[in-house]
């Protein structure tokens, strides 16, 4: 069954704003490339390739408004002017803005932004020693962009591949006439005679099309010849001839405004020929051939991966089966073939397991991108000379993340130029180069990924933080003479907290970093700061590979099952209760030659058993924090489906969610950042040690079905 045509115009256009959006991410990329490279062929052809695929793009998707601009601005860029050549890229940076403004407007339906202002700008381009019309007077000269059919785009697209010159010819009707349909014909069967009707706009029985014609035509002849053809008294008014350099497959012509180049009257002599240059391969045309990327919606690929996890369960239960089947029938013959068909699933299940993550997975490049562009926007806002160093771009990270940590990521490089690097003069009295330098690195570490933000600003003070929360009312005057260096920095990240002296649009407001640590938080990844005074500050921001699968360490406290990824598991101990020893109001184990901080889960043993009771010890880590967790019984190794859980099956931030073993029991997942900011906390009120009672509200009766029935989270 066909799809309705508005159906499938929705599909395009949906493709279209995905396409769309990396072509405006290109276009800020060379356009900051043309900056540092004014008059650069070959930037400038990237440039004008970039437009041009939006124009058309747009153009075949009803965007009028986005097309016609492109068509503007890419004639501009036809232009030889060396005059305006240092002028073309801060025109196309704020021509990635309008264009992005835009397509955000087209995608929302919301009311259109205006483009006047950049309209105007490339007229001046175009004409750099003239005042360029504006406004809606320069609007009201815009010719509307022509559209080819199908059949004459396929026409044209063949001409140009058997080398043939095609000409696109624009005439304009006299006012005067007083059949503007008859002229058109007649302009059409004028230029029959020079060569090959290629296409033609308007048609034959467009009457709203106003007095002028379009025609494609391929001939031999000079565009002096062919503009003396159009020379029909009362009928045309002025004509232009130019050779054919758009791509055939777009369907559309350069737009002519009053700030491009203007038609010419008949009655004027022109030059007989215009030099023809090699027609530059579309690339749409190009992709469409090359290209073998098929998009998929990011849903799509979610679905296929709770499949994916719900087998992995499966596998689980049918491995358990099969250990029940063994002990009771040790010798049945046909045991050794089931193991046999057990390991060839699980191989099978653990590459389709790792496929469907790489699809999900995408280079942190698809990010930092952006940030050449911010950190340029920002420096010249604040008068800044920065440098931006860029690594690891190619780490790969799961989508969903990425599109989580953009903000907190853009928050972060903002606060780095605008408030952590200092400018040129006063690093030049600090002994410092002149332009500052800020580096963006991505790279894996386990089964997390790290962003650092680094920066060599004037850094942190830690006084200076401290009497600011002080004067905020953050804490008490008591509660900031018991804080460490580290605890001192998280102030940074509470709600309402800002060092700057005034308001301004980048800062002051107190909105900002603490965003950071929440998405950081729901994430179930960290945030560190290391800073120095007078040397800068770096931001490293840990997160997992991905929030659906993971391999966890299971163990049991108080006959209740737990969870916590194997990644954070540095090592297991074992000890025995008259080890561990109480050091102000912490537990603690001498490991090695290590004093290592104790976090209990469970009730500590108790009686005569209490000196020889033995107890494991889980040594993790989370940032740059060490502890251990006493455990009662370590359950072993398994890779777990993880299940978000609703605030009806738990309520403490302590575990961050469940899944199921094959036989059907409930596993809890320890959130071990929560578990780190709780253990702090308990330094203050060492009659509260114990988290076991706080975790025990997380299994309620129908937690297993709610397991059950949850999505991943």
């Amino acid at each position: 069954m066909t799809s309705p045509p508005e159906d499938r115009m929705a599909e395009l256009r949906e493709l279209f704003f995905e396409s769309a959006d990396e072509l405006v991410q290109s276009l800020n990329d060379q356009s900051m490339q043309l900056e540092k490279s004014p008059g650069d062929p070959e930037i400038v052809r990237s440039l004008r390739r970039t437009v041009h695929t939006l124009k058309g793009d747009a153009a075949a998707c009803g965007f009028r408004e986005l097309s016609e601009l492109a068509h503007e601005f890419e004639d501009v860029l036809m232009l030889e002017n060396p005059a305006a050549a240092s002028s073309v890229p801060q025109v196309a940076l704020r021509a990635a803005d309008v264009f992005a403004a835009l397509l955000t407007s087209y995608r929302r339906k919301k009311k259109l932004p205006d483009v006047e202002p950049l309209r105007t700008e490339i007229a001046r381009l175009a004409r750099p020693g003239e005042a360029p019309a504006t406004g809606r007077k320069a609007a009201k000269h815009a010719v509307t962009v022509a559209q080819w059919s199908e059949y004459e785009q396929i026409a044209i697209a063949r001409a140009v591949g058997e080398g043939k010159r095609v000409y696109h010819v624009r005439v304009q009707l006299d006012p005067q006439c007083a059949m503007p349909i008859a002229a058109r014909q007649m302009i059409k069967v004028a230029l029959a005679a020079m060569g090959e009707v290629l296409a033609v706009y308007p048609g034959d029985e467009d009457r709203t099309a106003g007095n002028r014609v379009e025609i494609a035509i391929a001939s031999e002849k000079s565009a002096e010849q062919i503009r003396n053809k159009c020379r029909i008294p009362t009928v045309a008014q002025s004509a232009r001839v130019t050779v054919w350099r758009g791509p055939a497959a777009t369907g559309a012509v350069p737009t002519v405004t009053a700030a491009g180049t203007a038609e010419t009257p008949i009655t004027q002599a022109e030059s007989a020929t215009v030099p023809v240059s090699p027609v530059e391969p579309s690339p749409a045309v190009a992709s469409s051939v090359a290209d073998n990327i098929l998009r998929v919606d990011a849903e799509k690929i979610d679905n296929v991966l709770n499949l994916v996890g719900e087998l992995i369960l499966a596998k689980s239960m049918f491995q358990q089966t099969m250990h029940e089947f063994g002990q009771l029938y040790p010798k049945e013959a046909i045991r050794g073939k089931f193991a046999d068909v057990m390991a060839f699933q699980a191989r099978v299940l653990n590459d389709l397991q790792r496929s469907v993550m790489k699809i999900r997975m995408v280079p942190v490049d698809q990010l930092f991108r952006r940030f050449p562009r911010v950190v340029r926007d920002v420096a010249l806002q604040n008068g800044k000379d920065i440098e931006l160093i860029i690594r690891g771009g190619s780490t790969d990270l799961d989508k969903g993340i990425l599109d989580a940590i953009a903000e907190p990521l853009t928050h972060l490089v903002r606060n780095a130029v605008g408030h952590g690097i200092e400018p040129s003069a006063e690093r030049a009295r600090a002994g410092k180069r002149p332009q500052g330098t800020l580096r963006l690195n991505a790279y894996h570490q386990g089964n997390q990924v790290v962003i650092e933000v680094s920066d060599d600003g004037h850094g942190i003070d830690v006084q200076k933080v401290r009497q600011r929360a002080l004067q905020q009312g953050l804490l008490t005057h008591e509660e900031a003479d018991h804080l460490t260096e580290a605890e001192t920095l998280d102030l940074i990240f509470r709600p309402g907290f800002s060092t700057a002296e005034e308001i301004t649009e980048l800062s002051g407001r107190g909105v900002g970093l603490d965003v950071v640590q929440s998405v950081l938080e729901r994430l179930k990844g960290t945030v560190q700061i290391e800073t120095e005074v007078g040397k800068g500050t770096t931001f490293r921001l840990r997160v997992p590979l991905t929030l659906a699968i993971i391999k966890a360490l299971l163990f049991s406290v108080e006959q209740r099952l737990y969870a916590i990824p194997l990644n954070a598991v540095a090592e297991i101990a074992r000890t025995v209760e008259e080890e561990v020893h109480q050091v102000e109001h912490y537990e603690v184990l001498q490991l090695r030659n290590e004093v290592l901080p104790l976090l209990r889960l469970g009730a500590p043993s108790s009686g005569t058993e209490k000196a020889t009771s033995k107890v494991f010890v889980l040594v993790t880590s989370s940032g740059d924090r060490k502890f251990g967790l006493i455990v009662d019984t370590l359950i072993g190794e398994e890779e777990l489906v993880i299940k978000s859980l609703d605030d009806q099956s738990i309520s403490t931030d302590l575990i961050s969610g469940a899944s199921i073993l094959g036989d059907g029991r409930v596993v809890l997942i320890l959130n071990l950042n929560a578990l780190v900011a709780r253990f702090t906390q308990m330094r203050s009120n060492p009659a509260d040690r114990r988290l076991a009672g706080l975790l025990q509200c997380a299994t309620s009766p129908s937690l297993q079905a709610r397991t059950m029935a949850g999505g991943h989270a």
